[in-house]
């Protein structure tokens, strides 16, 4: 008998349909003006990305095609194939998206200009400017058809120039001119007339300087056409064994700058012989991506375009919920002993995590302070506080993940500054990446050792905290910090291996406890009892696990699941998957928190994590997920759950067949826009 394969939705697919996701918040009327720029800086971030890691794969799977489409179930020719054409069709979405948000902008006397829509008074500002601010930056390259093409770097963007002579028709040259968006601001603000702003971007002044670069040469025609190079992201990391793995990472992220390219992305006016110049420079074929788009691209610079003053123009700011017992206190390791507590950025403050770092620093009895760190902020005061307590004599242990992607740079630098302060730093396990996120702080107490820990579900940083909604226990449960120290033990040694009662420990228990909780809740369902799992995560795509829920839907389990990007699970199908629902939000903040609650037959049992559920977070990861045990942190869990499942504003169906549709309202039905309404909730706890 022929087994029916399983619904599954392609994964790099279902990313795709996150990111329009990210693209219908910039189409949204109700999101304020700059924020929609904002979504769209968001989104083209996003795709570069997704280019330099996930076609960058699917590229390197053609040499192996057949065997590729085994392990992948999908043919990767033609899954790029479809990728090809949904980016095609995002890209004219995305160009209409802006020059809407342009006009409506200059109703708000906010013009964003280019240099042909200058007054005299805008051009002498501007040409002064480009000699005072720019012009030392602007090094033009002259492309010569015999010589070797200068390589283009990954995330830079370019000026190709044609050069022509009107008194000389047949004469032409080309160049090529890096915008130096490192050096200066991609915004260029004018003298304001009244009320009304003038802002130009970077690449137009230089369009308007051209000839001033050029002048030394004998031409009068200047074209420049924006082109833009995506390349291959994934490290080389070789065998050398006389290098460090510090040395082969620091090698590897430059050499990534070089890597293969996946993606050309270029300006659609621009002449034929231009681009044909371009292409066969760059030796890319009729495989690579070679994609038209507008007049200008790396709009992940729009992340930061300046608000201006205009408050009715951005998010009204959410500033942190204050928590009495926390400032009150004198210590946050008083609470701690007193009771477990959790945070939630960014509605409460990540400042606290702070202060019990500084705290620890400062305190005579604690004696070390153990950490995992995947990414750091850039100047970060999480490192400076353990640099402190390495020079107050605390035994500081930081295990560093070297190979957190994109964010390689400051994690190299950092751990040479807490090397140089005293600090033992690991990087990780061979074989694994450390994803898990966990603080663990022995103290003298008395007799004895008192252990105080922190678990999170993202990254210990500052900035990721403003942005991201991430959950973090604070406790001095032992229960759950002795197994902690476990892991922390097995991190440092590598070879001392454990077992866990308490934490779900991946690649060791994790993937086996959670089939293990499922399998009870499919028992309570066949016995009638309570039986549901509720679950909010970053990802789902590991087949075996969506097999395990699918088996769970056909037993009667009640499903409800928030996915914010990648599902390959497939709601609603007759038989299948009847009682699974999937609902993903993109909101103002980053949903990143996971949490799994389960009914375990009344007894409910939850737990936060940093594991998604993917293959390589429960096969190849070391992640922890850590049970809730305070009843009233049970039911703040739920209610976080619960209002992700009850958002009618920012929700949207995943896999239900349309994309990205959103959640349909009913008739009378108020607005529950569950950012905002999880706002509220800390508030008003607060206020109890």
């Amino acid at each position: 008998m022929v087994q029916k394969k399983l619904p599954l939705v392609n994964r790099e697919l279902s990313w795709l349909a996150f990111n329009g996701r990210v693209l219908q918040e910039a189409e949204d009327s109700s999101v304020p003006l700059i924020e929609r720029l904002r979504f769209l800086g968001i989104f083209s971030n996003n795709l570069d990305e997704f280019f330099r890691v996930r076609v960058a794969t699917l590229r390197r799977l053609l040499v192996v095609e057949k065997g590729a489409r085994k392990f992948m179930g999908d043919n990767p020719r033609k899954i790029l194939e479809k990728i090809q054409r949904i980016n095609i069709d995002y890209q004219k979405n995305f160009d209409t998206v802006f020059q809407n948000i342009i006009d409506l902008l200059k109703k708000e006397n906010i013009h964003l200009l280019n240099e042909t829509q200058l007054s005299p008074g805008q051009i002498e500002y501007l040409t002064s400017y480009f000699d005072d601010h720019i012009s030392e930056f602007v090094a033009p390259v002259i492309l010569k058809r015999n010589n070797k093409f200068p390589e283009l770097i990954d995330q830079s963007i370019y000026f190709a120039v044609k050069l022509t002579n009107s008194q000389k028709p047949n004469v032409k040259e080309f160049a090529l001119i890096e915008i130096p968006t490192r050096f200066v601001s991609r915004f260029i603000l004018l003298p304001n007339e009244g009320d009304t702003n003038f802002i130009i971007l970077l690449d137009d002044v230089i369009r308007l300087c051209l000839s001033e670069v050029f002048k030394i040469l004998p031409y009068d025609r200047f074209e420049a056409y924006t082109v833009k190079i995506t390349r291959d992201a994934e490290l080389d990391v070789d065998n050398d064994i006389s290098e460090s793995l510090l040395e082969k990472i620091s090698k590897g992220v430059k050499n990534r700058k070089r890597g293969q390219p996946v993606r050309l992305v270029y300006d659609e006016q621009i002449p034929s012989d231009l681009l044909k110049f371009i292409v066969k420079g760059l030796n890319l074929d009729e495989d690579d991506y070679v994609i038209p788009g507008g007049r200008y691209h790396n709009f992940k610079d729009f992340i930061r375009f300046p608000s201006l003053g205009r408050k009715h123009l951005v998010n009204s700011p959410l500033e942190p919920v204050s928590v009495k017992e926390l400032d009150e206190a004198t210590r946050i390791m008083d609470v701690m002993s007193d009771h477990d507590f959790m945070l939630h950025y960014p509605f409460h403050n990540f400042q606290y995590y702070i202060r019990l770092l500084r705290e620890a620093a400062l305190d005579p009895a604690v004696k070390s302070i153990y950490i995992t760190l995947y990414r750091v902020a850039t100047e970060s005061r999480v490192v400076h506080a353990l640099i402190n307590a390495a020079h107050n004599g605390k035994r500081v242990t930081a295990i560093v993940e070297l190979q957190a992607r994109f964010d390689e740079n400051a994690n190299i630098y950092w751990s040479k500054q807490m090397q140089e302060a005293g600090i033992k730093v690991i990087f990780g396990v061979p074989g694994l990446k450390v994803h898990s996120k966990m603080t663990l702080i022995t103290r003298q107490e008395k007799k004895r050792v008192q252990m105080y820990a922190v678990v999170s579900t993202g990254n210990f940083h500052e900035g990721n905290a403003n942005v991201y909604t991430d959950v973090n226990l604070f406790t001095a449960d032992s229960r759950i910090n002795s197994e902690i120290k476990k892991v922390l033990i097995f991190l440092e040694t590598n070879y001392k291996t454990f077992s866990y009662k308490h934490l779900l420990v991946a690649p060791f228990n994790m993937r086996r406890r959670l089939y293990s909780l499922i399998d009870t809740e499919i028992e309570n369902a066949g016995k009638g009892l309570p039986a549901y799992l509720y679950a909010k995560i970053n990802n789902l795509v590991d087949e075996e696990m969506i097999k395990k829920l699918y088996q769970a839907s056909r037993a009667g389990v009640k499903i409800k699941l928030v996915v914010r990007g990648t599902c390959a699970l497939v709601p609603g199908v007759k038989g299948v998957s009847d009682s699974i629902e999937v609902y993903g939000i993109v909101d103002r903040f980053l949903e990143h928190s996971r949490i799994f609650i389960f009914a375990n037959g009344g007894d409910e049992v939850c737990y936060i994590s940093s594991a998604d559920w993917m293959t390589r977070n429960l096969d190849y990861r070391v992640e922890v997920a850590t049970p809730i045990y305070s009843k009233p942190l049970i039911e703040e869990m739920k209610t976080v759950v619960d209002y992700a499942l009850r958002d009618n504003v920012k929700a949207r169906l995943v896999n239900h067949g349309g994309c990205n549709e959103f959640k349909p309202r009913k008739e009378n039905e108020p607005e529950f826009r569950s950012q905002i309404e999880l706002y509220r909730y800390y508030q008003a706890k607060e206020q109890k």
